[in-house]
């Protein structure tokens, strides 16, 4: 078995005042009127001579008899019952209070039912909780770590499907893990390359794309789960079309192509918006042919903004430097899409949504989806990272004749991880980990003596 040690890559009131005078707040001052009567008890003498008490005068109809005056005399003005007052002002201030809470209800509902049908857009599955209990691979430890608690971790792949085919029966090009801390919003992505030699979460060992392949969104989580000693408990899958829509609504990104680069972003565009011709090229690949206007060529080097074609094609080079630096040009591309994506008004968000949402699949909720959109100005964009590290990684070896990427001593890798995603510098590998370390070095031939 080959020593690892022999060949290590370089690698915060005031009070109310009483009126000048006496006079209460409000209401109008006391005076006595001019004959000596208080006010409000003086009495005047009608036209016919009868001294009446004001307030139940009579007065001499048309056809000469009296009649009751009709109604109660008119209050004179500003001399209304300080009581009734208040209380007419407090009728007017819950009348306002009534109409600002019926708009609020009003444009909470609006953004329900957008939300709902934005989301019923989208292939939506639930995971129950006995299926991520038996079908996750979740270590019962690892779910109950205090340290995990104050974190969300969600998978993300992106597939090569045409037909909106998302579920098993494709491989995924990109495996990522978002950390979202809970207190500060920040977010972490760790890409883990698609070639690892892993477990696939059935104690049989290949690529970690190929766990998709086979057994869907399940079986890739449990994947990440054994072997990353993680609670990964959701999802989100996208076609690599939803991420051309996506990048287009946001108007595109700004990408520092290099030059090696150009011909294989032409050449994965073309494979994209074309159909084969046929005939292979010298790796055993089909060629493509694309009618002409169906994509834009990339024709020089250096910073420029990619549209969505383009900079998906980017994403998916391979041939220039290896998966380290693919899965590195991938979280380029998803970083800049999401910091545009933090600044975008209400128009183009939904524009977006209806582009994209019919082109996903995701285990959250509506609930949940709303609940991670309200905060979406407050994320903040961390570090990321690539799986495994690299003082822990050889992106050149083999198993048999398929060239895979070994994480040289998993178990380093995942405290290594840990650190990284958790800031846990104490952190000890679970069984599982240490057992499929053993079996990688086993499959791959390169070991890990330790520093």
């Amino acid at each position: 078995m080959q020593d690892y040690n022999d060949n290590k890559p370089n690698g915060n009131r005031q009070g109310a005042r009483r009126p000048a005078g006496g006079q209460q707040q409000g209401g109008q001052p006391r005076r006595r009127p001019a004959n000596g009567q208080p006010q409000g008890t003086a009495k005047r003498r009608p036209v016919n001579g009868q001294g009446q008490a004001q307030g139940t005068a009579k007065r001499r109809s048309a056809n000469g008899q009296g009649q009751a005056a009709r109604g109660q005399q008119r209050p004179r003005p500003n001399t209304a019952p300080k009581a009734k007052r208040k209380k007419n002002a407090k009728k007017k201030k819950w009348k306002i209070a009534l109409f600002a809470v019926e708009i609020l209800v009003i444009c909470t509902l609006v953004g329900v039912f957008w939300a709902m049908s934005k989301a019923n857009k989208i292939q939506h599955v639930k995971i129950t909780d006995e299926e991520k209990k038996e079908e996750l691979a979740i270590d019962e430890t690892i779910a109950d770590s205090e340290v995990l608690k104050g974190y969300r971790n969600i998978a993300l792949f992106g597939v090569d499907s045409r037909d909106q085919q998302l579920d098993k029966s494709t491989r995924t090009d990109t495996i990522m893990i978002a950390s979202i801390n809970l207190d500060t919003k920040e977010v972490r992505l760790i890409s883990v390359y698609r070639d690892t030699w892993l477990n696939l979460s059935t104690d049989s060992y290949n690529k970690a794309n190929a766990a998709y392949a086979r057994g869907g969104y399940k079986q890739a989580m449990a994947m990440l789960n054994m072997n990353l000693d993680l609670d990964v408990e959701d999802f989100v899958t996208i076609g690599f079309d939803g991420l051309i829509d996506v990048i287009d609504a946001v108007g595109g990104v700004e990408i520092d192509v290099k030059q090696a680069e150009i011909n294989y972003i032409n050449d994965y565009q073309i494979s994209m918006v074309g159909h084969p011709d046929g005939t292979t090229n010298a790796k055993g690949e089909p060629n493509y042919v694309a009618d002409p206007g169906t994509y834009t060529a990339v024709t020089r080097a250096g910073v420029q903004t990619l549209n969505g074609l383009q900079a998906t094609a980017y994403a998916r080079v391979r041939y220039v430097g290896n998966d380290l630096e693919r899965a590195q040009r991938q979280r380029t591309v998803l970083t800049k899409v999401a910091e545009k994506a933090m600044t975008l008004n209400p128009a183009t968000l939904n524009k977006i949504a209806d582009a994209v949402f019919p082109k996903v699949m995701t285990s959250l909720s509506l609930t949940e989806i709303l609940e991670l959109l309200k905060d979406i100005a407050s994320y903040d964009i961390g570090e990321t990272t690539g799986f495994p590290f690299e003082d822990y990684i050889v992106p050149n070896g083999r198993v048999g004749s398929a060239s895979v990427v070994v994480p040289v001593d998993l178990e380093q890798n995942v405290i290594l991880l840990h650190k990284f995603m958790f800031g846990d510098e104490d952190y000890e590998p679970s069984e599982t980990v240490k057992k499929c370390s053993k079996k990688i070095a086993s499959d791959t031939g390169i070991s890990y003596k330790g520093e």
